[in-house]
């Protein structure tokens, strides 16, 4: 959560297919662990602007954003947004255990076997499943989402005079925010 105590901060940005919806942080407290609301909206986009989580009118939302934007008097530009639907995979694998520099080298051609699109046209992430694995091998939850789905969402965000700083899949971000309010138990 490092992104939220930036001086500039984040506008967590919802592209959702029948609103786009912000919200805007400030860390405070003891560490940064405690968060300050500063402004929550809405605005609504016309039907059939997103459809299936694809964005099929980019005029309507950039200006939906901006409205947003502008309604709320939001004036943090630097965004985090996520991305959901069948253009993302989220997927945990069993793999030989391995170094970190090993992963690193040999985690697209392993991801080749479980992603249903094109290894080329994915942004693919990783993240090695703490006390995963049984015996010689290591659990590793792997994440690919179609490049032109982001673009689609981040392009939207820059045409509406903004910067966009993260993009994430929309159960991670919902899963953070929880563990950000309510912390995880060991084990």
């Amino acid at each position: 959560m490092a992104l939220f105590g930036k001086k500039k901060g984040l506008v967590g940005l919802d592209i959702g297919s029948s609103a786009i919806k912000a919200v805007e942080l400030k860390a405070g407290g003891k560490g940064g662990a405690e968060y300050q609301l500063l402004n929550l909206g809405m605005e609504a986009l016309p039907p059939e602007a997103i459809v299936d989580g694809a964005i099929m009118d980019s005029g309507a939302v950039i200006d939906a954003i901006q409205r947003l934007f502008a309604t709320h008097k939001i004036k943090t530009a630097e965004v985090a947004t996520s991305v959901s639907g069948n253009a993302v995979i989220v997927k945990k694998i069993s793999l030989p255990r391995m170094t970190q520099e090993e992963l690193a080298e040999s985690i697209h051609w392993e991801a080749e076997q479980y992603i249903p699109f094109d290894i080329q046209d994915v942004a693919l992430d990783y993240e090695v499943v703490e006390g995963g694995g049984t015996g010689d091998n290591m659990d590793v939850l792997l994440v690919a989402s179609k490049k032109d789905k982001i673009s689609d969402y981040t392009s939207v965000i820059s045409q509406a005079g903004k910067s966009p700083q993260l993009v994430d899949v929309d159960v991670f971000a919902l899963q953070n925010c929880y563990e950000v309010n309510y912390g995880v138990d060991p084990g």
